[in-house]
């Protein structure tokens, strides 16, 4: 199944800005879990992807996988609480996200996570965020995507029919309710020729 996410044209001449949240469409998966998702919620969103790819301080990690180390097929940078973020934007738009969903979550966006695909062999494995409060309470995790297009995939934890949204150009989704916990999510590798994408996740605390 395909859901797909037409985003704003990937052009410099448009200002940054963000849109009204009210657009977002929610879709209700299954097991108490959702998603919203908003096409093109940050207009100028190259400009965006310039000053991030060019001025986030990305890091390349290394992880232990069974009995050997390998590289993380993206490059990675983590915002803790209370940290500045790396674009003004990015201060506006954890806002917004914190305003609109405040009566759903009961508490603000505190964290942002930042991932560099840097083409189609960068990725990220079938995984839910549910580190410490994510694997026992229903929580949201907001991610805002630049650059060119890559598929979110989500599919139920255990098996079922999957779900893919093309996530590029100012793209938002937001997922909730039990995902992290009852779905899994991921960024397939792809052998097609594709562009570079960084994806923005703001999370709650506690949420990894």
């Amino acid at each position: 199944m395909s859901h797909a996410l037409q985003g704003s044209l990937f052009g410099e001449s448009e200002p940054t800005a963000l849109g009204p949240l009210s657009g977002a469409r929610r879709i209700e998966l299954s097991h108490g879990a959702w998603v919203d998702v908003l096409p093109g919620w940050l207009a100028g969103s190259a400009d965006l992807f310039s000053r991030l790819a060019a001025e986030v301080p990305w890091q390349a990690e290394r992880r232990k996988m069974y009995d050997r180390v390998v590289a993380v097929p993206r490059l990675l940078s983590f915002y803790p609480e209370h940290a500045p973020l790396p674009h003004p934007i990015l201060d506006e738009a954890r806002a917004a996200l914190s305003a609109h969903y405040a009566g759903e979550l009961g508490e603000p966006f505190r964290t942002a996570g930042l991932c560099y695909y840097r083409d189609g062999r960068d990725s990220v494995a079938w995984h839910g965020d549910n580190l410490g409060r994510g694997s026992t309470e229903d929580t949201m995790v907001a991610i805002l995507s630049v650059g060119t297009q890559r598929h979110l995939a989500l599919r139920p934890r255990g098996g079922g029919e999957s779900h893919r949204y093309p996530l590029g150009h100012g793209d938002l989704i937001v997922m909730g309710g039990s995902c992290q916990r009852t779905w899994e999510h991921a960024i397939p590798k792809t052998t097609r020729a594709v562009g570079p994408r960084i994806s923005i996740q703001f999370r709650p605390k506690g949420v990894r």
